[in-house]
Formats: structure tokens, C-alpha cells, sequence
């Protein structure tokens, strides 16, 4: 196998593949990119590459799908740059991964091993096959122990027993070169429970077989209930389980396990299995729950007040209702925080509509709002940092979050967008841990909304041990119940998520918190399409008729600096009339559509007679700030991703939308660059006039959240085991690079990360739910077992077919490898 192309291969020969990955990589790089490589090569005579040809490459970054890159290698190969030229340039760039682009890989593997399901006793079966340059060497391992007999291409285990099962992985080696296969999960069903049909199967291979029938069962209330089916097949089949004709949410396993049935588990079960192009059914049983005998008890009733609030707050009658009394907030803050833009996870849409609609709606009910969008771990803590010192004696703390999340033992967890996959409770923030903090303030009021899945994180065996104190004014409203996920609506345009579908048209009611959450969970009760897959729940340990409504009196005890400082977070920069030397007035304008998104747009207001066209368009912005070139200075606002403040901006201007601005460590410097052609001019060429404009911190960025660390940030929101306050690794984000440690000191690649979809027979789409089936990138971790025989990267994947008995052996596959110190 060549080590690189031909040497003499003109560029404009290169395939089209190799084309786009190489541009893509010179398009992202900043300081040895295509811009620099541009120089390089216009420092060689031969080719000639001007900076007329630089300034037309970067003006492809205004198209659509333009691209620099691809136009100065174009012009490049025009004039006669070969392969050899390029791979030249690229090592004087020092840019290796472009390098890399032109060079074929040196091992290569052809067949990946499948995963399978299949009965005690047959004969199991992996494959893998590769190619290199030089013999190769195969090595299976299951789990992270060497498999014996395991150094042929086919891994053979006759006969299968039920201990055989687990992940299985293959690692070649090319001489000095080493690659991992996927990851093959091998689930093994005990035959000797008894089909329907009393058929026995000898083989896997074909279609997908019936092996485990679910058994009838009369139980009393109380009991366990447990229900098991199984197929055997390749690719492992997918279970769901159906109680009555109607799917039972989340009821996606092997084995239907209820710890605690009660009567209304009562009915008749059959489990729905299939694969990529089969599908059958189980035999339909049933399942009798005898009612348990319950003893009335009347009377007085004592309980202490952690009673009290393990049971969600006051029962009602508990407390002798007081006379009504006017109440009020010293302040109303509020933080809402939508999290859709996951680096590692399935993306969201209704975060950012939910954040939205609830903002205004929030103002109107005269909040001090600050509503964010795509916060790292860093940006969250810190954000609610500064939350937190708004809240004094008789304020009215707001903060709702959408997005990614799970819960761990009563324990909810909210998932930041840079958190690695499969996430613990280090990368996250624990609910409750803010809440307790929220407490001691002896606020007026705290409402936690939590807009995401309530699903637990098998990856994940913390449990902090936060004591909540009942007598603050606590409300959470969960969008849906324990171990459960929350939905949005699956849309070709922007819609809300399920729950604020419902809450936006009621929270303007004047009503105690509890009953307007209380009418929102009838009113999403009645909603056909999650009816049986979410619901509202409240939790509550308000003892007075506390309103979001209610009016502000402030107090004595507000500390009105920082109460100042979160209302400049709406502050907008004063619009500007911009002033060139050739006559033409360009209106400079600003609008926020979040607190850390800012829209700017240009409007020409005078133009000189003799200027047959004008435009103004802004540029040069910095590299902190998230913004596409291609979707700047669009003619509408749509086509730039404004899509919520469409109708509230004026027409007839150039817009730009600028986000992340929680990122911006210095004040916002661009360039207002003025294009005109004059009638008089034959050729119609151009001409450009330029203006610097500085706007200072606007919106959000003069909290400065980007700052890593502040006021022991940590400390103050994740006082748990595990937490970056306790454990010397923090939150690793992508950016680091992670592996796996052999024997001595050979490193392996980081995890590939698949999660798991969720799949219904409705159009939404699960937002949060974990993947039980992904593995994450880590620091370092500790001997892995392998004998360290080559030095390159490991590289990980799981397979997406997954059970829950997949998922717990895999869950104990993760937890042999210790986490270290970075």
C-alpha cells in the first residue's frame, strides 16, 4: 500500500472525496488554514497566487455553501500545482491533519464484527478482517481480559454458555500500527425456558427466531412482577413491550420488571420484537394483581417536616388555612437556560423556542430576565453563580432549564453542551445542590422548572446527599415524572416542547404557583400524542398563597448592584449613524434575541446620486464568538437563523446574527465595510469604504461567564462526591484529548461515542434522554489489560442495538476502568 498519492498528480485530479475533507479541515483552522497557505504559495513564483486571488477566495465565505479553501486550490490547480506542490506547502504549514488528508489509511478494516443474539449451547461466531501493509495480527478481547485462542480473524466459542456474554472487541496490528474493531455485543438466552411452539433452533444465521415465551402471573399488590421474552438473531433484536394493546413507555428490554405491582398493573401483556426488516409478536398473558389489605387510620396525625417533604410538600388538610393576606416580592430574577447544541449528543430544536416564549412572558410579569442559549459547564455554573446573588430576603427566584438530563437517586442532574458521553455527575449540575443554596437566602419564592428526561444514568453511581429544608418556599415542576423523558414536538419549522406548549398559556393566570402547575398537568393530561409517556410532576412545600403575579416591593436587604448588573444584561448598544467619506449614511442597529444572542443589522439611509448600488455589511468579528461567515449580511432575516425576531426587525437591511456572547473576553470590535459602483465607472468594479466600530460588552458578556473558574463556582453548586469541587479532574471537556493506558506507558485513542435512539410511534423526539449505551471519552484510566504492543490510539464503538441486560453488562465493563487523576 503507497504512502501517499503520486506525488505528480495534478490537484484538479484528486477525487472529490479527498477534495472536501481537505478543505473542510483548512476552512476550520485558524492559524494554518487556507489563509496562511494561501501566502506560502503566493511566496512561490511559479504559481502566482496574488492578493486579489486571496480577497477573492475570501469572499466565497458570503455564499451559502462557499468555501475558501476549495477556491485557492482550484486556482492552484489551474496553474499547474501538482500533489507533491501541495503536500509540500502542508508540511511547511505544519498542519498534519491536512497532511493526513492525502494519505491513504495504513490499516484498514473491511469487515467489523456484528452483534448477536443467541441460545445457550449453539456455536458463536465473530468476524473481523483487515488490511495493511505489512502481516497482520489479530487479538480478541472480551470485555477488557484477552480471549483465549482468540488470534484469527474468527473468534469461535463452541458451545456458548451464558457466562460468554458480553462485548467482544478485536484489535490488529500492522507492524507498529494498531486498530480496534467496533465493539460486537453477544447476549446469550437460556433455551431452557419453554417456546410456544416447543421448537428448538440450532442456528442464528437467517431470520429472526422466537426462542423465550413471557409466562402468566397472579400476584398480590406489592409483589414484584416480572415478565422475560427473548429472539435470537443477528443483529440483536429490539423489544417493546405492550400492556393491554397499548405500548408501555420506556418498556424497551428483555425483562419487564415491576418492584412494586399494584392493581393497575393488571391486564394482559404481549412484548412486540424486531429488527432492521422483521417483526413479530410474543404469545398474549396475563397478569392478575390481587388487591393488598390496607388499614384506615383516623385521627390525629404527626409527622415531622422531612416527612412532610418526602411526600412533595403539605398533604392537603394538613394545615389549617390562614386568612388571605396581600404578598409580595422584594425582586423577580429569573434565569432560563436552553441547552440544544450538544457536542457529543443527539441535537434539540425546542429549547430555544421554550427559552424564548417564557422570557417574554416572564417580563411582562415584570422579571429581570436573562435567558441563555448553549452554555458549556463552566458558562452554566457560572451563570447561576451570579443567579444566586440575586437572591435576598423576599425575592422571587426563577430558573428554568431545557435540554439534556437524568436523575440519579432523587438527584436531578442538568447536562451542559460540552459534556463528554456517556456524562456523570462531575460534568453536570445537581438540581438540588442549587436548590439548597437557593434556600438559604430566604427567598420568597423558588420555582425550579425542569424541561428534560428524568432517566437514569446508568454510567453514573454518585449519590449526593443533599437535605433539603422544608420550610423555604419551594415549587419544582418536572416536565415529566421519575424515569421518564420529556418530548418536543418533531416539526419542519420551530415549536415548543410539550411542556411549555402547555405552561405559556397559563402562566399569566393570577393564581398560586401550585394550581396554575396544577391546571398545566390536566392540560397536558389531555394531550393525545404523550398521554401515557409524560406527565407533569409537582413538587411543593409552599405554605402560602404565593403567586408569580404578585407585586414588587422592594426591600431594604436587595443588593441593587448586582440587581443592576443582571438587568444590563438586556441593555442593547445605542444604534449608531455611520458617516463615509463618499457621502453615504449607513444606520447601524442592534436587537437581542436572547441574552447571548445579539442581531446586528445595516440600513442605508443616504446614498450619493451618482452611486448606481450601495450595501454595508459587518465583518471582522472575533474568533471567541460563534458566528458563520456564510450566514452573515443575509438580505433576510431567516437566512442568517433569526428566526423569533423576524417580524420585529426592519426591513430592507443586511442581517447578522451573533450568539455565544458569553464567550467575548474583550469588547466587541467589527468593521462596517461600505460597497458602491458608480454609473461613470465602465467596468461596474467596486469600491470599498471601511469603518471601525467598538460596541463594548454587550448583552451578556459583561458577567464574563467564559472565565473558568470564580468564587469557587464549584463548590457553591456541586457539593457532592464525584464533583469537580472534590475530584482534582474537571470536567473534561472535548477539547482535551483522552486514553487509555496500556501496560507501561502506550496510550490508546479516544472512545467513539453512538447513542442510542429513541424510537415512537409518534412524531416526537426524546430530549435528554441518557445513552445507556455510549461510551465516553475519559482522562486517563487505569492498566487496561492489553499487553501494550502498540503505541497508536484506541478507538471504541458501540453498537446501537442495545438491551438492558447489554446495558448492564456494559455498565460493568465501564466501572472496571478506574478514573485517574489528569
Amino acid at each position: 500500500m503507497a504512502d501517499s498519492l503520486d506525488r505528480s498528480t495534478k490537484i484538479s485530479s484528486l477525487k472529490e472525496s479527498v477534495v472536501k475533507k481537505l478543505c473542510e479541515v483548512l476552512d476550520k483552522s485558524n492559524n494554518n488554514g487556507w489563509r496562511k497557505l494561501g501566502e506560502i504559495v503566493g511566496s512561490d513564483k511559479r504559481f502566482k497566487v496574488s492578493s486579489d486571488d486571496m480577497e477573492m477566495c475570501s469572499l466565497r465565505v458570503l455564499e451559502v455553501e462557499g468555501s475558501p479553501s476549495l477556491m485557492l486550490l482550484r486556482l492552484m490547480g489551474e496553474r499547474g500545482c501538482t500533489t507533491g506542490h501541495l503536500m509540500d506547502y502542508l508540511q511547511t504549514l505544519s498542519n498534519s491533519e491536512a497532511l493526513q488528508c492525502l494519505k491513504p489509511p495504513v490499516l484498514q478494516i473491511l469487515v467489523q464484527p456484528q452483534s448477536v443474539a443467541l441460545i445457550c449451547g449453539h456455536n458463536l461466531r465473530l468476524s473481523c478482517y483487515a488490511v495493511g501493509r505489512s502481516p497482520l495480527q489479530y487479538r480478541w478481547f472480551k470485555s477488557r481480559e484477552e480471549v483465549p485462542h482468540g488470534a484469527t480473524p474468527e473468534l469461535l466459542i463452541s458451545p456458548v454458555r451464558l457466562e460468554d456474554a458480553g462485548f467482544y472487541i478485536c484489535r490488529i496490528n500492522s507492524g507498529d500500527v494498531c486498530e480496534f474493531s467496533q465493539w460486537a455485543q453477544v447476549d446469550v438466552l437460556n433455551g431452557s425456558t419453554p417456546c410456544a411452539s416447543g421448537q428448538s433452533y440450532h442456528s442464528v444465521d437467517g431470520r429472526m427466531k422466537l426462542v423465550i415465551q413471557p409466562q402468566s402471573q397472579h400476584l398480590h399488590a406489592g409483589e414484584a412482577l416480572l415478565l422475560e421474552c427473548g429472539a435470537v438473531g443477528r443483529p440483536i433484536p429490539r423489544y417493546q413491550w405492550y400492556r393491554n394493546g397499548v405500548l408501555i413507555p420506556n418498556a424497551t428490554k428483555r425483562k419487564l420488571t415491576v418492584a412494586d405491582a399494584m392493581q393497575d398493573h393488571h391486564g394482559r401483556y404481549r412484548c412486540e420484537i424486531s429488527s432492521s426488516s422483521e417483526r413479530m409478536w410474543t404469545n398474549e398473558v396475563d397478569v392478575a394483581v390481587a388487591p393488598r389489605i390496607s388499614v384506615q387510620i383516623t385521627g390525629a396525625m404527626e409527622c415531622s417536616e422531612d416527612d412532610i417533604y418526602a411526600f412533595g410538600g403539605a398533604p392537603s388538610g394538613l394545615f389549617l388555612n390562614s386568612a388571605p393576606e396581600q404578598l409580595c416580592a422584594t425582586n423577580k430574577v429569573a434565569l432560563l437556560i436552553g441547552n440544544l447544541s450538544y457536542q457529543n449528543h443527539p441535537q434539540l430544536k425546542a429549547p430555544m423556542v421554550d427559552v424564548y416564549d417564557l422570557s417574554n412572558l416572564l417580563q411582562q410579569l415584570n422579571f429581570k430576565v436573562v435567558s441563555l442559549l448553549d452554555l458549556t459547564e463552566s458558562e452554566m455554573r457560572n451563570a447561576v453563580d451570579e443567579f444566586l446573588l440575586l437572591l435576598h430576603k423576599g425575592v422571587y427566584g426563577l430558573l428554568y432549564y431545557a435540554g439534556h438530563g437524568y436523575e440519579n437517586y432523587g438527584n436531578s442532574f442538568m447536562v451542559p453542551v460540552d459534556a463528554p458521553n456517556p456524562y456523570r455527575s462531575a460534568n453536570c449540575l445537581c438540581v438540588q445542590s442549587i436548590l439548597k443554596l437557593m434556600q438559604e437566602k430566604e427567598t420568597g419564592l423558588n420555582v425550579f422548572l425542569l424541561d428534560m428526561c428524568r432517566k437514569r444514568n446508568f454510567h453514573d453511581d454518585s449519590a449526593p446527599n443533599n437535605v433539603l429544608r422544608v420550610t423555604a418556599n419551594i415549587v419544582f415542576g418536572y416536565a415529566t415524572c421519575q424515569d421518564a423523558e420529556a418530548f418536543e414536538l418533531s416539526s419542519t419549522g420551530f415549536t415548543n416542547g410539550v411542556f411549555v406548549k402547555f405552561l405559556k398559556k397559563r402562566l399569566m393566570e393570577d393564581e398560586k404557583i401550585t394550581v396554575l402547575l396544577d391546571r398545566v398537568a390536566e392540560d397536558m393530561g389531555q394531550f393525545d400524542a404523550t398521554k401515557g409517556k409524560q406527565a407533569l410532576e409537582i413538587r411543593s412545600s409552599l405554605a402560602e398563597r404565593r403567586a408569580l403575579t404578585d407585586p414588587i416591593l422592594p426591600g431594604d436587604s436587595a443588593d441593587l448592584a448586582h440587581s443592576r448588573l443582571w438587568a444590563k444584561a438586556h441593555e442593547l448598544p445605542e444604534t449608531m449613524s455611520l458617516h463615509f467619506d463618499c457621502g453615504a449614511q449607513i444606520k447601524l442597529g442592534f436587537a437581542a434575541e436572547f441574552s447571548n444572542v445579539l442581531v446586528i443589522y445595516t440600513h442605508i439611509i443616504k446614498k450619493p446620486e451618482d452611486m448606481s448600488f450601495c450595501q454595508a455589511h459587518v465583518t471582522d468579528f472575533s474568533l471567541d464568538l460563534d458566528v458563520d461567515p456564510k450566514e452573515m449580511n443575509r438580505e433576510t432575516p431567516e437566512e442568517t437563523g433569526i428566526y423569533l425576531l423576524s417580524s420585529s426587525l426592519p426591513q430592507h437591511c443586511l442581517y447578522t446574527r451573533l450568539s455565544s456572547l458569553q464567550k467575548l473576553r474583550e469588547e466587541l470590535v467589527f468593521t462596517v465595510c461600505l460597497q458602491g459602483t458608480f454609473a461613470a465607472m465602465d467596468d461596474d468594479h467596486p469600491v470599498y469604504w471601511s469603518r471601525s466600530v467598538n460596541i463594548g460588552k454587550p448583552l451578556i458578556a459583561r458577567l464574563d461567564l467564559h472565565r473558568a473558574m470564580r468564587r469557587n463556582s464549584c463548590l457553591q453548586t456541586c457539593p457532592m462526591p464525584h464533583s469537580p469541587s472534590q475530584s482534582p479532574c474537571h470536567s473534561p471537556g472535548p477539547e482535551h484529548h483522552q486514553h487509555l493506558l496500556y501496560h507501561g506507558s502506550h496510550q490508546g485513542q479516544a472512545l467513539n461515542r453512538l447513542s442510542p435512539q429513541h424510537h415512537l410511534d409518534i412524531y416526537e423526539h426524546p430530549q435528554g434522554a441518557v445513552g445507556g449505551c455510549a461510551f465516553s471519552r475519559y482522562d486517563h484510566f487505569s492498566q487496561y489489560g492489553y499487553d501494550g504492543a502498540c503505541e497508536p490510539e484506541l478507538k471504541l464503538s458501540i453498537p446501537i442495538e442495545a438491551t438492558e441486560d447489554i446495558t448492564e453488562l456494559q455498565t460493568v465493563f465501564i466501572k472496571s476502568l478506574q478514573l485517574q487523576p489528569q
